[in-house]
């Protein structure tokens, strides 16, 4: 699912420096978040791209081609680290713009976002942020449409509905028990981007595991069309999916409405959901500064890696490649190609199914940054693919089944000859938020655990105490914490002399 919401970005590129492999030119080498701001450093201008490098030397012959093609033998471990490397943008130029607008919506609240609104959607908002039960069902939608989302909603509802935990509870040692139980967060607020494309199944992603975590308020903010109204897709999905508030605005202004709270829009504790560049340093932005706002993870463009084997149809491999590619002119479409699979064949299609395409020059884009690699077995696939931590990890062998235990960072896995990442991003019940940029070695995708919080509770007997107590002293000595140790000491006096 897009990571980024063309129509806003498109309006505010002057402050922004966005290089994409292999030809950057000011790519970044560290970044840090204080308060409202984010810093990276460039790296000189001279800088010449390891990937260009790469595709001259060791697959010249790929160059005519759509896909650059890279063989694992041939990659030292410096090469592969080069490779796997995603496009980089300049968050240091990119706070420029949404540390102001952050601010104003803090300080003057709906009337920045409506100005803002006017500014980069150039529509003249009437009300901000309006409850969900005021709105009338959305009419005029074909049945056709409303059926596939209601077979979307159910499968979403049932997986996550099966994610729910009984309370956990372990006698550790004798009388002293320990618990963990789950808790809906009060207040979400679900990001659906707007721009290139109209995205009512990120409504559905959101706002979905929202309901069944019990969240009481779920604000969904999407981007209004320039008549102020939204997608009626949108709002059917968002109504059938328990939202209580609708915020009429995307970008950094509706992540900063969300975040601090306006005259209309209720302050939210987590905020969740895909976006742009901006969607995405506003929200890192503020999960480090007074607002007090927790986030789902930070995303990118979106991206899919898929491993295919000599038994696979080149033409699905394909329109696999091509279903991330359509995305956005920044996302990356990876093939890891077992020895036997026909790329000459892959390639050809590639070509066919992109002229076909109406998103075709935002794919071709997307393909001058994406490229194959050629490996030798499903083993070197997987290694490959984990040092890479795809947002979408498709295997597409016989016997995928066997891939799994192998595979240790991806967004989510699509396994098998018949599972087409588009599934997972529509209606198989899976959520299609998921951690982009190699993020996937340390984050999860959206669940129903990112709605809710974890609590753990202990309780113990007097014999509990007496058993625990002495180790717990101990520990409070070394540590120098006196007041600790005499929580403990006391009570134990207490056990000791009423029972003398």
């Amino acid at each position: 699912i897009p990571k980024r919401d063309g129509a806003r970005g498109s309006r505010t590129q002057a402050g922004m420096q966005w290089t994409t492999r292999p030809w950057a030119k000011n790519t970044l080498t560290s970044a840090t978040t204080a308060r409202g701001s984010l810093t990276l450093h460039p790296r000189p201008r001279s800088f010449r791209p390891r990937q260009l490098e790469l595709a001259r030397a060791l697959a010249p012959e790929a160059m005519s081609d759509l896909l650059k093609e890279y063989a694992l033998h041939e990659l030292s471990p410096s090469d592969k680290e080069a490779v796997v490397q995603r496009p980089r943008i300049d968050f240091g130029s990119i706070a420029d713009i949404v540390g102001p607008i952050v601010d104003d919506v803090r300080e003057r609240g709906d009337d920045a976002v409506k100005e803002l609104t006017k500014k980069f959607d150039r529509c003249d908002l009437g009300e901000v942020c309006v409850k969900l039960s005021d709105v009338p069902w959305p009419e005029g939608l074909d049945k056709e449409v409303t059926d596939a989302f209601d077979t979307a909603f159910e499968n979403i509802k049932v997986f996550h509905e099966a994610q729910r935990q009984e309370v956990l509870e372990v006698e550790t040692m004798p009388g002293v028990t320990c618990r963990r139980m789950s808790r809906a967060i009060g207040s979400v607020g679900c990001y659906v981007p707007g721009g290139t494309a109209v995205l009512p199944s990120s409504a559905l992603m959101l706002a979905v595991p929202a309901m069944v975590a019990g969240c009481t308020t779920i604000v969904l903010a999407t981007p209004p069309r320039q008549d102020g109204s939204i997608s009626p897709e949108v709002l059917y999905c968002a109504k059938k999916s328990g939202v209580t508030h609708l915020l009429k605005a995307g970008g950094a202004q509706a992540v900063a409405a969300m975040a601090h709270g306006t005259q209309t829009c209720p302050k939210v504790d987590k905020i969740a959901g895909p976006g742009n560049q901006f969607v995405t340093a506003a929200k890192m932005m503020l999960q480090n500064s007074e607002a007090m706002v927790g986030i789902d993870m930070p995303a990118g463009p979106s991206e899919v890696l898929v491993i295919a084997d000599a038994g696979a149809d080149p033409a699905h491999v394909a329109a696999d490649v091509l279903s991330q590619a359509e995305h956005g002119s920044d996302s990356q479409s990876v093939l890891v190609a077992i020895e036997g699979v026909d790329i000459s064949e892959v390639q050809r299609e590639v070509r066919e199914q992109l002229a076909a395409l109406p998103r075709n020059d935002m794919a071709t884009n997307a393909l001058s940054h994406s490229f194959i690699v050629r490996v030798g077995s499903l083993e070197e696939a997987c290694e490959f693919s984990n040092l890479y931590a795809p947002e979408h990890l498709i295997v597409n062998v016989d016997d995928a089944e066997r891939s799994l235990e192998m595979v240790e960072n991806a967004g989510s896995v699509f396994l098998g000859r018949w599972t087409p990442e588009s599934v997972g991003d529509y209606a198989s019940g899976t959520n299609h938020t998921l951690p982009t940029y190699g993020y996937a070695r340390m984050y999860s995708g959206v669940s129903l655990d990112t709605f809710q919080k974890k609590i753990t509770v202990q309780s113990l007997s007097k014999e509990g105490l007496v058993g625990l107590g002495p180790a717990v002293e101990v520990m409070a000595t070394v540590e120098g914490l006196e007041a600790h140790k005499q929580a403990v000491t006391k009570r134990l006096q207490s056990i000791h002399s009423s029972n003398s």
